[in-house]
């Protein structure tokens, strides 16, 4: 079949398949879940030599360090992906939770929480956002439709094998999980058409692929473009925790979308600080506004678009600021509403960056690594938004949910 006729055909089985699930108790699904856990710790080696082949061929094909980092996987990896669909299946089940109330008319009237349907999830070279992704619309009630990168098909192909055998092994449907095998680049454009079988897409990558997925879709989008993440460091912070938190939101997982990208220092310390931060930040290429020059002159100077930037590797932007108005300012007019933080022990400083910084995840005396949505107890994440309207923030098995309105009358009528 062509590739319009392919994905029209996953589409309507996930379709078929999502109808079931919306019934389908909490305990099923555990169990369905805890079976994919077991095959993922059985087959560790299988997957890891699916994996070789595709960072040999991402290595050939001349792939970055960093994105070849994100597609790595070892034992190690592996096992985090087992224990993280263990404690999706562990966590309460948002299906079928009720609110309700009697209206003065006497009828109650109820809000129920439902599963959206068909999730379609394009992402491109983690592997793990296919464990990730098929477990919490599992446990959330969703039908998923997989379609990793080229780079990552091997890994894929193998973790999604292990993913249906676990949820058939359980009773419910294979096309309940789905992945996009075939790799045109006009299946994405097909796929995110697909109004009517598919209920909401969401993109997880780079900046090029989601605002191709935005523009091109008919079918509803949840996203974030980029991770322009910042961490100001207030007068009153204390300069060895602050150098500490900056070091871990750089260094630990700098190719991730919560690393940060800028280190704003208020000028009040950056003469003590600065020096102390870039010895620790060693392996840390620094690009600085005019003033960090002068306390650190072998720095590269920061140009404009180095603000803007969504580096993914060991650089940092640093820029100097005289309050935290301006740090506010500065993330309002480079940002991207993902991720940032202040480290501050002044109450009053703190309270004004909190208020005054709008993204969807605020950091006090904290890492933004820790935007997370393991971190946050959702098990794990489908994603982070930056949108305002549904669901903002690391996304769980809540907001895979929608709700509709039950109306439970005996014989009321609208007078």
């Amino acid at each position: 079949m062509d590739i319009r006729e392919y994905i029209e055909d996953i589409s309507r089985r996930a379709k078929e398949a999502s109808v079931p699930l919306r019934f389908t108790r909490a305990g099923e699904k555990n169990r369905a879940l805890l079976l994919v856990s077991e095959l993922m710790r059985k087959n560790t080696t299988r997957i890891l030599e699916a994996n070789k082949k595709d960072l040999e061929r991402g290595e050939a094909s001349g792939l970055t360090a960093a994105f070849l980092e994100r597609l790595a996987l070892n034992s190690e990896r592996v096992e985090a992906m087992a224990v993280s669909v263990e404690e999706i299946a562990a966590l309460e089940d948002p299906v079928g939770e009720v609110s309700g109330v009697r209206r003065p008319q006497g009828f109650i009237l109820q809000k129920v929480r439902v599963p959206i349907g068909v999730v379609a999830m394009i992402f491109e070279s983690r592997p793990n956002v296919t464990v990730d992704a098929a477990a919490l619309c599992l446990k959330s009630g969703n039908a998923v439709i997989l379609r990793g990168g080229k780079e990552a098909l091997q890994s894929n192909l193998v973790l999604a094998s292990l993913i249906r055998e676990g949820i058939g092994n359980a009773g419910i449907s294979p096309d309940s999980v789905q992945l996009v095998e075939r790799q045109e680049h006009e299946g994405v454009s097909l796929l995110v058409k697909q109004s009517g079988l598919v209920d909401l897409v969401i993109p997880r990558g780079g900046e090029k692929l989601i605002r191709a997925v935005v523009e091109e879709a008919t079918v509803p989008v949840i996203k974030h473009y980029r991770g322009v993440c910042h961490l100001y460091v207030d007068a009153a912070a204390d300069l060895r925790m602050a150098a500490d938190v900056v070091y871990n939101a750089k260094v630990q997982r700098p190719a991730t979308c919560n690393a940060i990208e800028t280190l704003l220092v208020n000028s009040r310390i950056a003469e003590d600080f600065l020096p102390a931060v870039q010895k620790k930040l060693e392996r840390v290429e620094l690009r600085g506004c005019k003033k960090t020059k002068t306390i650190l002159p072998d720095i590269k100077e920061a140009a404009e678009e180095d603000y803007y930037a969504e580096y993914l590797d060991l650089i940092l932007a640093v820029r100097i600021v005289d309050s935290v108005e301006e740090a506010a300012a500065h993330i309002e007019r480079y940002g991207s509403a993902h991720t940032d933080g202040i480290i501050s022990s002044g109450l009053e400083a703190v309270e004004k960056f909190v208020d005054s910084v709008d993204s969807a995840v605020v950091t006090v005396n904290a890492s933004t690594r820790l935007s997370d949505g393991g971190i946050f107890g959702l098990g794990a994440e489908i994603g982070i938004s930056t949108d305002k309207l549904h669901a903002r923030g690391p996304m769980g098995i809540g907001e895979l949910t929608t709700c509709k309105w039950v109306v439970r009358g005996d014989g009321h009528i609208r007078s």
